[in-house]
C-alpha cells in the first residue's frame, strides 16, 4: 500500500464507489449496443457522466470530413445517428500531464444464443464475476476508467492537467468512432484503455484488416449439375490459398517480439453466404475475411499479397480463370506498432501497479487490434491498455471479474495523481 495519505484516500475512495462502479457497469451490459444500435448504450453513458457532474458532449462520425484521413476506414453502413461521448475536466493548477480515457461501448453478437447459459443482455454477479455480453469487453473497463476520475473528485482533490473521459462506438470494426474524436480535437500526453487483457502494459499489437471475396458460378439445376459451375465449390480453393498465405506471413520476417507468440498472425473466415435453394446449383457466393499482419508491414503490402495469393489461386482453375473472383477491402485497416516498455507513461503505470501488487506488470504482445492503432499511429501521445480480467469475449458466456475491475479503477486512480498531478 502507499505511504502517501493522498493516495491511500483515493483507494479507500475507489473502495466507496465499488458498488456504485459495478452497478453502473451492469447497466452498460444491459444495453445490446450491436452494430448500428449502439445509442442506448451511448445515452445511458451519456446520463453517468452528467450524474457524476461532468459536461458530456456527443461526437458524430463523419465520412464526409473524415474520408481523406489515412486512417479512416471505409464501410458499407451509414453513421446517422450514431454518436461518441467524450467529457473533459479541466485543469485546477497547472504543472501536471495531460490524460486520456479511451473505452468503446460497441459490442459483438451473441449470436448463437442457445450457447449461453443465460440471457447474454440480462447482467448476473456470480462468484465474484459479472457475466454478459460486454461485461469484459469492455464495460467494465469503462466504469472502472469513469469512477477512477470521480473517484478523484470524490476524495476531495483536484488535478494538475485536463483529463479527457472518451467513450466511442465502432472499435470492433473500424476505429471510426476513436478516429473522429481525435480529429475533433481530443488527444493528451498519455492514453489509457481497459481493454481486458488483464493489468498488463501493452507495447506491440498487430495490423488488422478486413476483406470480402466474391464468386460467381452457373445456376442449374441439381438434375444437371455438372453443366453449371457451383459457387460454393469454387470458394474453397480461394480460401485454401489463402491459409497458405496466412502460413507463408507466420514464417516470414518475424518481429523479436512476436517470436515466442505461437502462431501471431491469423486468417479467420467469419462470414460466409452462398446460394439460395438445395437444389440449385449456386451461382453466388461470398465470404468475409480478417487477416493480421505483423508492425512495420503496411496495410497497401497485405492487400497486394491477398490480391496476388486470390489472382494465382484463380489460374489454376479453369472457370476461375475466366471469371475472376471479386475482392472488396472494408472495415478494418489498422497497422500495428511496436512501443518500449519503458515509456515514461508506462513506467508511471507500472508504479502504480506496483503499489498494489508488490511485483511490476508484465508486457502484453498483441495478436489483436484495439482503438490503440488511432493513438500510437496519429495522435501524439504513449498509449496502452491496462485492464480487467475476462474470459469468454466473443464467445458465449463471456464473463469480467469483479476483484480486476476494481483494481483497474485504483490503479488509474493513482496514475491520475501521478501523472497529472493532485492539488489539495
Amino acid at each position: 500500500m502507499p505511504g502517501d495519505k493522498q493516495e491511500k484516500k483515493l483507494l479507500e475512495t475507489v473502495d466507496h464507489l465499488a458498488d456504485d462502479m459495478l452497478n453502473y457497469a451492469s447497466r452498460l451490459v444491459r444495453e445490446p449496443s450491436t452494430l448500428g444500435k449502439e445509442a442506448s448504450a451511448v445515452r445511458v453513458a451519456e446520463e453517468e457522466l452528467k450524474k457524476l457532474s461532468f459536461d458530456p458532449v456527443r461526437v458524430p462520425i463523419d465520412p464526409g470530413s473524415l474520408a481523406k484521413h489515412p486512417g479512416f476506414a471505409p464501410v458499407p453502413w451509414g453513421y446517422e445517428g450514431r454518436n461518441n461521448v467524450v467529457a473533459v475536466r479541466k485543469a485546477d493548477a497547472d504543472g501536471g500531464q495531460s490524460l486520456l480515457f479511451n473505452g468503446h461501448l460497441d459490442v459483438v453478437s451473441p449470436e448463437p444464443l442457445e450457447f449461453w447459459d443465460r440471457d447474454p443482455f440480462d447482467p448476473v454477479v456470480e462468484n465474484g464475476w459479472i457475466y454478459g455480453r460486454g461485461a469484459g469487453d469492455m464495460k467494465s473497463g469503462v466504469a472502472a476508467m469513469i469512477y477512477a476520475v470521480h473517484a478523484v473528485e470524490k476524495a476531495g482533490f483536484g488535478l494538475k492537467a485536463p483529463v479527457t473521459i472518451e467513450t466511442v462506438i465502432e472499435e470492433e470494426c473500424c476505429g471510426n468512432g476513436a478516429l473522429a474524436c481525435l480529429a475533433a480535437g481530443y488527444d493528451a500526453d498519455a492514453v489509457l484503455i481497459p481493454e481486458p487483457f488483464g493489468p498488463t502494459i501493452l507495447t506491440n499489437q498487430l495490423g488488422v484488416l478486413w476483406f470480402k471475396v466474391s464468386v460467381r458460378g452457373v445456376p442449374v439445376h441439381v438434375q444437371s449439375a455438372p453443366a453449371g459451375t457451383n459457387a460454393i465449390e469454387k470458394s474453397y480453393a480461394i480460401i485454401a490459398a489463402l491459409r497458405e498465405l496466412e502460413a507463408e506471413l507466420n514464417r516470414s520476417d518475424v518481429p523479436q517480439k512476436y517470436k515466442d507468440v505461437p502462431h501471431p498472425l491469423n486468417l479467420n473466415i467469419g462470414i460466409f453466404k452462398g446460394g439460395d435453394w438445395p437444389s440449385t446449383v449456386p451461382a453466388i457466393a461470398e465470404f468475409h475475411g480478417r487477416l493480421s499482419f505483423f508492425p512495420g508491414v503496411s496495410y497497401g503490402h497485405i492487400c497486394e499479397r491477398i490480391v496476388e495469393t486470390i489472382k494465382e489461386a484463380a489460374k489454376q482453375d479453369p472457370w476461375l480463370a475466366e471469371n475472376p473472383p471479386l475482392i472488396d477491402f472494408y472495415g478494418f485497416r489498422s497497422e500495428g506498432h511496436s512501443l518500449d516498455f519503458d515509456l515514461p507513461a508506462f513506467s508511471t503505470l507500472n508504479a502504480c501497479h506496483r503499489v498494489l501488487t508488490g511485483e511490476d506488470a508484465r508486457e502484453y504482445i498483441s495478436t489483436c487490434t484495439t482503438d490503440l492503432r488511432v493513438f500510437t499511429l496519429f495522435g501524439s501521445g504513449q498509449a496502452t491498455c491496462y485492464g480487467p480480467v475476462a474470459e469468454n469475449i466473443h464467445g458465449a458466456n463471456e464473463r469480467v471479474n469483479i476483484g480486476s475491475v476494481i483494481h483497474v479503477a485504483k490503479v488509474y486512480a493513482l496514475f491520475l495523481a501521478r501523472w497529472c498531478g493532485l492539488k489539495e
